[in-house]
């Protein structure tokens, strides 16, 4: 564009010096300059884009054309255009038409062939829009030093591409004058000043626009200038109380010192307020109409005792609203709390419960005083006695026994005590129908809760609990009470960014309060404050063990979502481990040993990441831990396999004994069987487990030989005892005669009577048989002032001679082997030995 733009300048430059020399051309051979050909064209100043239609008439006296045959070609700028010779005229005349002229400025220039081309007249054509009427004519009068007022309007369609004037024009009505005020190109707005308006007097203000295309003249404004005043910001000077009235504040005012000539009653004032509480003014301003200055007025349906912050403005009629003033402060009359506490109540133990209650005012609930405070009471009639807790916070902490069923919260002011409101004491109940509770932001000063719970014909509806975790003031618990059909909930307060919050869902039931869903949510997240520093726990093999604590609550700065490590060695191969964020250990396994590993640990929330620190670590090929709990492990299980084994021994101590100690008799410590025919015979029969009579004090040995035996049959364990002697002489070589040494024997000898058994039906004439053996285990000593006697059978019908078996026989006299009084029980192994010969018989 800019290329084309110069190309047309230096044509447009270059046609009109051809002109010239065309003009000098044909006024070299006459007195008076004239041009060698004459353009004419419908205007010169056409509208954009309408149709444009030239002619050229060239002179017959120019020097150009005399004696030559012409032709005529037309050139907008640079460009040349199609044209046609003008009917009954000579080639001299020529015409050219432009249907869509689109050019703002351009020259249009005539041309006859030669060369070459002669430019011999030319004309400039522009193009352009009629004004469009001025829109939106506006004045406002400023009532300070000096008055004037000022006007503003909108141009319409700026981009006319021609010159446009535009003027202002006023017309005072009680006085006829007539002003018009010139304006600057440019500029829409104009200040008139206080010589051209009358504050009290209505005129007639209207701009007109102006270009070579045409005019145009904006929609007449009439107004009083005093109208279009906008006046400074008023002032309160007090806000009072009305005597006896309630609700209202008595208000003193003026206008700034630049408007206090002003008395005229057709001022407006317009009222906001709003409590010291709270925010935000009242969304929609309290009008006051036909004030005056220097009365007070008053504002009224307030609510009582209620401390207010008043803001006013002011205008006249239809002016400008002024400013708001600056705020005044006013308390209007106390009256006693009305409407009803919203409640909440958590309990805990048993015998003596724990109660936990927190208020606050609900939408029909107006404390109507400043100083309120709050009484619970098991009571419903005021009075001391059943109070329990007084405080002027929004919540209680008490104990009540288990009876009590119910207590009565009531407010109180100065001026009187609210009706009570009644707050059941529900008991927690094990019931959970609370699932899927979900926060999420609705906006900077909100969250969305929303939640699932179980369909019970008990459910009565639930409470919203949420307070902030990193401060322990039960005041800034907050909760919100929504019916059993309401599933979601916006709740709205102060939240911090950043900061955690719990927010608890809990089922209220007809008897009771169920189990809550708690989580935690922000309102905003970013990344963590710190990541938490890894550290090593062991290593072995090829593997090692990471672990980290916990980011602790306030440097968390949103959800944490998850962990994870990257580790590295000289390779620079990078891996990851995703980790849970319940998580406080990673194990890397398949490590390469002897290698240097580099790792760090990123931390996330929905909000961002964090980086950590670095550590280095080393596996290194002698794993000591690895050794040390390998010796472990063996030793544990050489000490089983012992202890098995010893166990083993001792349930089976009796066949390992006879295994690695054969078993010798102990005559001392043996018992022996009764030998009498009945007792014989159930020898026989009894089990080989019955275990023998405790009263004897010896056990002999009983083999059943076959009836014929002979020196040739006998086996090696009879021949051994060819040496035996009769049964007397054995036993009496026991260890109770004098000659035995005790334990210091090699060997002891001991008899063995092998007989055939009762039950074998033995012949009567079989001798008994007696093995004498030597054993090497010493037989238990007595008491050395022990010394036992001869044992003997005493004579019987078939036995009448004495059998003596050890000691000395002569010791006994006649008649007492003869005694009959003799109890056989004092002399068991003789009554077993007499037992045997009756068997024998």
């Amino acid at each position: 564009m800019e290329r084309y733009g110069f190309i047309i300048m230096i044509s447009t430059w270059a046609s009109v010096i051809a002109m010239l020399l065309a003009f000098v051309n044909g006024a070299r051979n006459e007195d008076n300059i004239q041009p060698c050909a004459k353009v004419q064209t419908s205007s010169l100043v056409v509208p954009l884009g309408s149709p444009v239609t030239a002619t050229c008439a060239i002179r017959d006296g120019c020097p150009l054309v005399i004696g030559q045959n012409i032709h005529i070609e037309w050139r907008l700028g640079d460009r040349f255009l199609p044209s046609s010779p003008v009917a009954n005229e000579s080639s001299r005349v020529s015409e050219v038409v432009i249907p869509n002229f689109n050019h703002t400025r351009v020259f249009l220039t005539c041309c006859v062939q030669s060369s070459p081309v002669q430019v011999v007249g030319g004309v400039e054509i522009r193009a352009g829009y009629p004004p469009e009427a001025p829109q939106n004519l506006s004045c406002q009068t400023n009532l300070t030093t000096p008055n004037t007022l000022t006007c503003t309007w909108d141009p319409g369609r700026q981009a006319t591409h021609l010159h446009t004037k535009y003027t202002l024009h006023t017309k005072i009505w009680d006085s006829n004058e007539n002003h018009t005020y010139k304006v600057l190109p440019g500029v829409h707005r104009y200040t008139i000043p206080r010589s051209g308006f009358v504050l009290f007097s209505e005129m007639e203000i209207y701009v007109k626009a102006v270009n070579e295309l045409g005019e145009a003249t904006s929609v007449p404004l009439i107004l009083e200038p005093i109208s279009a005043a906008k006046f400074d910001p008023p002032t309160i000077l007090k806000a009072q109380v009305v005597p006896k009235r309630y609700g209202c504040l008595k208000l003193s005012w003026s206008l700034s010192q630049h408007q206090a000539w002003m008395r005229d009653y057709r001022l407006k004032l317009e009222v906001r307020l709003k409590t010291a509480e709270s925010s935000k003014w009242s969304e929609q301003p309290i009008p006051l109409s036909r004030v005056r200055p220097t009365r007070p007025v008053e504002q009224c349906r307030l609510l009582h005792g209620t401390h207010y912050l008043i803001q006013i403005r002011v205008r006249y009629q239809q002016s400008p609203w002024s400013e708001w003033s600056s705020s005044q402060s006013g308390v209007t009359l106390e009256s006693a709390p009305t409407g009803r506490l919203d409640s909440w109540m958590k309990v805990s133990g048993d015998k003596q419960r724990n109660i936990h209650l927190f208020w606050k005012p609900s939408k029909q609930f107006r404390a109507n005083g400043q100083n309120v405070s709050y009484i619970v009471s098991v009571q419903k009639l005021p009075g001391e006695k059943g109070k329990v807790c007084s405080t002027m916070g929004n919540y209680c902490t008490f104990q009540l026994h288990r009876g009590a069923k119910k207590v009565y919260l009531s407010a109180v002011n100065a001026a009187g005590k609210s009706s009570p409101t009644e707050v059941q004491i529900y008991l927690t109940k094990g019931h959970t129908v609370i699932s899927n509770v979900t926060v999420t932001p609705h906006d900077d000063r909100s969250l969305l809760v929303q939640w699932r719970s179980l369909l019970s014909s008990s459910l009565t509806g639930f409470v919203v609990e949420w307070r902030p975790l990193l401060k322990t003031d039960l005041s800034l618990v907050q909760f919100e009470i929504t019916d059993r059909n309401q599933t979601r909930l916006v709740i709205t307060g102060s939240f911090e960014p950043y900061k955690p919050y719990g927010i608890s869902v809990y089922p209220r039931f007809k008897d009771g309060i169920g189990l809550p869903q708690t989580v935690n949510a922000y309102s905003r997240q970013k990344a963590p404050s710190m990541v938490p520093k890894l550290r090593i726990k062991k290593t072995w093999q090829s593997h090692i063990e990471l672990y980290w604590d916990e980011i602790p609550l306030d440097q968390r700065n949103g959800i944490i979502q998850n962990y994870k490590v990257f580790y590295w060695n000289e390779k620079a191969l990078i891996n990851a481990v995703n980790v849970e964020p319940e998580e406080r250990r990673l194990v890397l396994k398949d490590l390469n040993t002897g290698s240097l590993y580099e790792a760090f640990m990123m931390a996330s929330t929905f909000g961002g990441s964090l980086n950590g620190s670095t550590i280095h670590f080393e596996i290194e090929p002698f794993d000591a831990v690895a050794v040390v709990m390998i010796v472990t492990v063996s030793g544990v299980g050489l000490s089983l396999l012992i202890i098995f084994t010893v166990m083993t021994c001792f349930s089976n101590h009796k066949r390992m004994k006879r295994r690695f100690w054969p078993v010798v008799p102990d005559p001392a410590n043996s018992s022996v069987k009764r030998w009498t025919s009945d007792s014989t015979q159930d020898a026989c029969l009894a089990s080989d487990s019955e275990e023998p009579n405790p009263i004897y004090l010896s056990h002999l040995s009983f083999l059943d030989l076959p009836v014929k035996l002979s020196k040739e049959h006998d086996d090696t364990w009879l021949s051994s005892a060819e040496d035996t002697s009769d049964l007397g002489e054995s036993i009496c070589g026991s260890p109770f005669i004098p000659g035995y040494s005790g334990s210091n024997s090699d060997s002891v000898p001991y008899a063995t009577v092998m007989f055939s058994g009762p039950c074998n039906s033995p012949a009567p004439n079989v001798p008994h048989v007696y093995v004498r053996s030597e054993s090497t285990q010493p037989l238990l000593e007595t008491e050395e002032s022990f010394s036992p006697k001869c044992y003997r059978n005493m004579a019987t019908e078939r036995m009448p001679r004495e059998q003596c078996f050890f000691g000395s026989c002569h010791d006994f006299a006649p008649e007492e082997a003869a005694d009959p009084d003799i109890l056989w029980d004092d002399f068991p192994f003789l009554r077993a030995l007499a037992m045997n010969d009756t068997q024998n018989d």
